[in-house]
């Protein structure tokens, strides 16, 4: 089993303002309510922030199977949605609050959650700088589409 520094926070109100919507359309906020999200330490330098959100229908997410949340709608951490961050600034300290039964279902399966996420960001990164040729552009577009990657290519190390 891989050790993961994570934590259950949430993003502060500066990471809201050098991000507003618009332009930053794709990323997570409701008026007055900042998401949870799972922050992991990436092997690269930076931090991927992964929302907890109560309705999500598409594959690029670990879905929640146990929770009372999850019988009620779809709940899930969204792949699609998650934030790249290197200042640890955007990150408040107090610890996000979630389900109990969603917490230990993902402390469960955080292996399978990192293995995912930094999987999902890879493929993104490596379509983007043309290194591999091994999803479609029709399959790219599917998974990243409405993706928040594309505001984070400057810590991505993607060129403009």
């Amino acid at each position: 089993m891989d050790v993961y520094d994570h934590q259950v926070l949430k993003l502060t109100p500066e990471f809201y303002l050098d991000y507003p919507n618009p332009p930053y359309t794709e990323i997570e906020l409701k008026p007055n309510r900042r998401y949870n999200c799972l922050i992991i330490q990436s092997h690269y330098d930076y931090f991927i922030c992964i929302p907890f959100r109560s309705q999500v229908r598409h594959k690029y997410a670990y879905h929640f199977r146990n929770s009372a949340r999850s019988r009620i709608g779809k709940s899930a951490l969204d792949y699609s949605k998650s934030v790249i961050i290197r200042n640890t600034e955007y990150i408040d300290t107090n610890p996000g609050i979630i389900d109990s039964d969603e917490y230990a279902e993902m402390m469960r399966n955080m292996d399978r959650i990192v293995d995912e996420v930094l999987k999902y960001v890879d493929d993104y990164v490596s379509y983007q700088k043309m290194l591999e040729d091994h999803i479609s552009e029709q399959e790219y577009l599917r998974r990243y589409k409405y993706s928040t990657l594309r505001y984070f290519h400057d810590i991505l190390g993607i060129d403009a």
